[in-house]
């Protein structure tokens, strides 16, 4: 039977990167005149984000070195600059090894607030310091061997035991995906804080999405679970 094999594609696959995304939003409602502006004209854009990250990125490096001494915590940060992609940031890493966090220029133009942006990195960078990519991609292989083994043992032909290790390895992907969400949540929260921010109002862009709710095998826990551990952590420190 083929499946060890394809079972560790496809969790190679599915364990790409972690993200943290912002759907599409409904249209501002207008506030008072002294509310923040919904959106900052592109110039201002593109000077919060520098800002944020020469502050940021160092303080995640220290946080990483910290907790992972033997890591790679050379973090680079780049846009995303390809054309439709909507607001988004992930966690990925290079051919090397090296941890890599993007930002897509629609997320930069959406960020209310420098506090946003900088909560946005700091978990982005939690993503790495709580090795979520290879913890994702060994509950992915495993999914994948379980269910490819089953569907073989039965007596399933190669077609069928592939779209089984890929089924398996969807499911154990997002098996821990709440929990590593939640954990970022909390390590973002640190980082951004002693960055000088506040993580608190930052995370008040979970007000601006849509709520996931708490799905079955969902990737993103809710809204008002994340915000509360951004609060309880902050609260803490």
């Amino acid at each position: 039977m083929k499946f060890p094999a394809i079972a560790l594609a496809a969790a190679a696959l599915l364990a790409g990167c972690t993200e943290i995304t912002v759907p599409d939003q409904p249209p501002a409602q207008p506030g008072p005149a002294t509310a923040t502006p919904s959106r900052f004209d592109a110039n201002t854009a593109a000077r919060n984000f520098v800002t944020v990250v020469n502050r940021v990125e160092p303080v995640a490096e220290r946080e990483c070195r910290a907790r992972l001494p033997r890591a790679n915590c050379d973090f680079l940060i780049i846009v995303d600059d390809r054309r439709g992609q909507p607001a988004n940031a992930y966690q990925t890493e290079d051919k090397n090894g090296r941890p890599v966090i993007a930002f897509t220029l629609a997320l930069i133009a959406d960020a209310r607030n420098q506090d946003e942006l900088a909560f946005i990195l700091g978990h982005e960078a939690a993503h790495h310091i709580k090795e979520h990519i290879p913890r994702t991609r060994e509950s992915a292989t495993f999914g994948a061997l379980v269910l490819g083994t089953l569907v073989g043992v039965g007596g399933g032909g190669d077609a069928a035991v592939e779209a089984a290790t890929r089924v398996g390895a969807g499911i154990g992907a997002r098996r821990f995906s709440k929990e590593f969400e939640l954990e970022a949540d909390a390590v973002g929260t640190i980082i951004a804080k002693r960055a000088g921010y506040d993580p608190v109002r930052g995370a008040q862009y979970f007000t601006r999405i849509p709520d996931p709710g708490d799905v079955f095998l969902g990737s993103h826990p809710p809204n008002a679970s994340r915000i509360e551990t951004v609060r309880r952590t902050a609260a803490n420190m």
